[in-house]
Parts: structure tokens; C-alpha cells; sequence
């Protein structure tokens, strides 16, 4: 397994050893001992999650706030997304910036995202399955996002404003500066 940290401290690209042949392929997608050796700290997932989105989705820029935050690890299982991590730690370097990387089915990256990160994605193939591992349990009322087209942050979805399917909830999201 090949773990890289992002520009994003703390932020991480998983890239797992896959063992091909002609009947197929076999990868390992988590081991905690490995993982949280590279990552230098222990993290322990408590919830798994998965969605399912068609082509133009844009899940906007998602977070928890107080001891509700999450640290996630996201796959994609099926498709193609483009993930994008923002910091919102407000004393980093490099609060207010984002890292995106492409996930796909085919490439089976991961992408770490600590606690007092933002997180979403575009979907870029016809659909896409995301699966992701939360260190934190779900709280509703510690919910928080950012609207997608936010220009401070300066997001570039890969899908044409023309095309771009976002639900009425995450429209009504606030700017990043009225955090």
C-alpha cells in the first residue's frame, strides 16, 4: 500500500497493491495496522457509508462540527467521482484550500480526510458508488457544508454548470466566508 500526504497536512492518498492476473484481481482495501502506522496516529472507524449518484451530481462541501467531527477514508466501488477535500482548520497554513483527486472503480485510490476537513464530490462517469469509513458517528444537528459553487474556494467539479445536479438542501448552503 502506498500512502502520499496531499499539500493538505493530515490529508492522505491511499494507493493499494493490486495482485492481477487472468481471472481477475485482489487488493486489500483496509488494514488498520498498516494504515495507521503511515498515517502516524490511530484511527478507528466507527461507521461505514455508501452512496450512489448519477452522472452530474455535485455532492456540496460536507462536514461535522465539535466532538461530532469525522475523519473519513472514501473509495469509489463503482465509476468514476472527483473528490475534493477543503481545510477548514481555521490556525493551518493552509485553511480555506482544497486538494481533488479523481477515485475511480478502475484506479481503487483512496483519499484520507482528517477531522476539520469539509468533504464532496462530482460524479463524473454515467454513475458512481462511493463507499466511505467515518471515525465518528452521524449527528444532524452538528451537520454543516458549504455551497459547491462557493468562488472563494474555487472548485472546478469537471462537470459543465450546465449539467450540474445538486439537491435543494445543499443550494441553500452558506459561503464559505459566512462560516
Amino acid at each position: 500500500m502506498k500512502i502520499t500526504e496531499t499539500k493538505l497536512k493530515g490529508c492522505f492518498i491511499i494507493e493499494p497493491k493490486i495482485f492481477e492476473d487472468e481471472r481477475g484481481y485482489f487488493f486489500e482495501s483496509f488494514n488498520s495496522e498498516e494504515f495507521n502506522r503511515a498515517l502516524g496516529m490511530k484511527i478507528i472507524f466507527l461507521q461505514d457509508n455508501q452512496s450512489f449518484s448519477k452522472k452530474g451530481v455535485i455532492r456540496a462541501i460536507h462536514y461535522q462540527i465539535g466532538s461530532y467531527a469525522q475523519a473519513k477514508l472514501v473509495r469509489v466501488i463503482n465509476g468514476t467521482v472527483l473528490d475534493v477535500a477543503v481545510d477548514l482548520r481555521i490556525n493551518s497554513p493552509t485553511y480555506g484550500e482544497h486538494i481533488s483527486i479523481e477515485l475511480s472503480a478502475e484506479n481503487k485510490k483512496q483519499l484520507f480526510i482528517p477531522r476539520g476537513f469539509g468533504h464532496g464530490f462530482s460524479v463524473l462517469s454515467e454513475t458512481a458508488e462511493l463507499f466511505y469509513k467515518c471515525d465518528n458517528f452521524y449527528n444532524k444537528k452538528s451537520e454543516r457544508g458549504i455551497i459547491y459553487n462557493d468562488v472563494l474556494i474555487g472548485i472546478d467539479w469537471k462537470i459543465p454548470e450546465s449539467e450540474v445536479l445538486v439537491s435543494e438542501k445543499d443550494l441553500a448552503l452558506p459561503l464559505f466566508r459566512d462560516l
